[in-house]
């Protein structure tokens, strides 16, 4: 037994639901700026405590080889006050470097001055490199231009010294070797730069690509609420279809049964003969009825509600005969099995109205109903024997007229099939559907 407790499912539903997820995404632009004022917020961190680690560090090592390096007290004192001038000139930028929006004569005097102290402490102690090395770190936001290789030069040849055992350089040797480490420190100091600049140059062509990215969300954003305004007119243009298709399947269908008994009862003198004519009238009325009210809630046909396709095809077959006293046949080929219900639906509807016009118009004497289960696909045939027509010169349907093989194709195509009619005067028509053949999923 079929379950009807709500519409039937529908190829092509949710459409608009579907439309909404393709267009769903990360808002790439928030995430780039998030990770990027990181990553200036740890650089403003270090460049505003790192000087006092340090200056600090320093203070300390110098301390503690004064006997080495510093041996005589004015050394020592030079040394002492260097270190306080390194900390009175941080304090001071910490809080005139609040000011500075950029490179600049303020930052270019905090970045020589300190370079200054760092290159006399390390003259005095080898140790100083450590504050010295400083200079290495925001030169782009202190020196402007070129100005910036410039720092970067003079803090390699403090840095160079320290490391190669202390300025002024006491003999020829020491000094090739102060000039080889100077060499290494700017060959590094060009390796360096040049992998930040071309970081620079990702990180420019990143910020480009997200400024483009926006462009383009804004843009489908547009097209989004474009696309969900159609899908919701197709929608209901779809849905104004299918109740005029059921109403011609059905009600037409059904009066024009009901019409055709009450022309028998009208034309005969006979009592038995009447009533038999005006209860198939009310059956066919009854029937009609619930058909309707089935296409106001999208459910399935009722020859639908308690067999398959192949049983209620063959009963609707055989009711048809019965009515119509044409002679009509029903076969199934292949393997039958449990199909979508909203394919089950459309053969139906097909056979119904193909039925339909053989009655109306084909004045046959012999049916014949073909429901063939093949690989990939199922086959519906409806031919018969009657009077036959030209289908080049069917006219378009009218606002009047009924929906025929224009509702036949319609249905069809609604489950990405096909509907053929092969006729000529007098040689009978075939009506063929082809839809493509999906299982139940329940």
């Amino acid at each position: 037994m079929r379950k009807q407790d709500g519409a039937a499912p529908r190829f092509g539903s949710g459409l608009a639901a579907r439309i909404e997820r393709g267009f769903e995404g990360t808002d790439v632009s928030a995430d780039a700026a998030t990770a990027h004022a990181h990553v200036e917020r740890r650089w403003d961190t270090f460049l505003r405590w790192g000087p006092y680690v340090l200056l600090a560090l320093t203070a300390a090592l110098v301390a503690a080889t004064s006997e080495t390096f510093t041996q005589s007290a004015d050394r020592r004192w030079a040394a002492a006050a260097l270190i306080a001038a390194g900390f009175a000139l941080q304090v001071w930028w910490g809080r005139a470097g609040r000011k500075a929006t950029g490179p600049g004569l303020l930052s270019s005097v905090y970045y020589w001055t300190r370079w200054a102290v760092g290159f006399l402490l390390a003259w005095l102690n080898p140790f100083a490199a450590f504050y010295a090395s400083l200079g290495y770190f925001g030169v782009d936001r202190l020196l402007p231009g070129r100005m910036a290789f410039l720092g970067l030069f003079a803090s390699a040849v403090t840095v160079a010294g320290s490391q190669s055992g202390g300025l002024p350089p006491e003999n020829f040797g020491q000094l090739g070797l102060f000039g080889a480490v100077l060499c290494v420190n700017i060959t590094l100091i060009y390796v360096f730069g040049g992998l930040a600049a071309h970081e620079e140059r990702r990180t420019k062509i990143h910020l480009a690509t997200i400024a483009r990215l926006e462009q383009a969300l804004d843009e489908n954003a547009g097209l989004h609420a474009q696309l969900l305004v159609q899908a919701r007119e197709a929608g209901v243009a779809d849905e104004r279809r299918r109740l005029a298709a059921e109403i011609h399947d059905t009600l037409a269908q059904g009066l024009t049964g009901i019409i055709a008994q009450l022309q028998v009862v009208s034309a005969t003198d006979d009592a038995a003969l009447a009533e038999e004519h005006l209860n198939r009238a009310s059956a066919l009325a009854r029937h009609s009825l619930g058909e309707a009210r089935r296409s106001v809630h999208d459910l399935a046909p009722a020859a639908l509600e308690h067999h398959a396709l192949p049983e209620a095809l063959e009963r609707t077959v055989t009711e048809w005969a019965e009515r119509t006293g044409v002679r009509a046949g029903f076969t199934v080929t292949g393997t039958a099995e449990p199909l979508h219900d909203e394919l089950e639906a459309t053969l139906l509807r097909i056979a119904q109205e193909a039925l339909s016009n053989a009655e109306r118009h084909a004045d046959a004497g012999r049916v014949g109903v073909t429901l063939s289960y093949m690989a990939r696909e199922i086959a519906l045939d409806v031919r018969d024997d009657g009077r036959g027509f030209a289908p080049g010169a069917v006219p378009p349907r009218s606002g009047s007229g009924g929906f025929g093989l224009d509702g036949m194709r319609a249905r069809a195509a609604r489950v990405a099939g096909a509907v053929t009619v092969e006729s000529e005067p007098g040689q009978g028509t075939a009506v063929s559907a082809r839809v493509p053949l999906v299982h139940d999923d329940r």
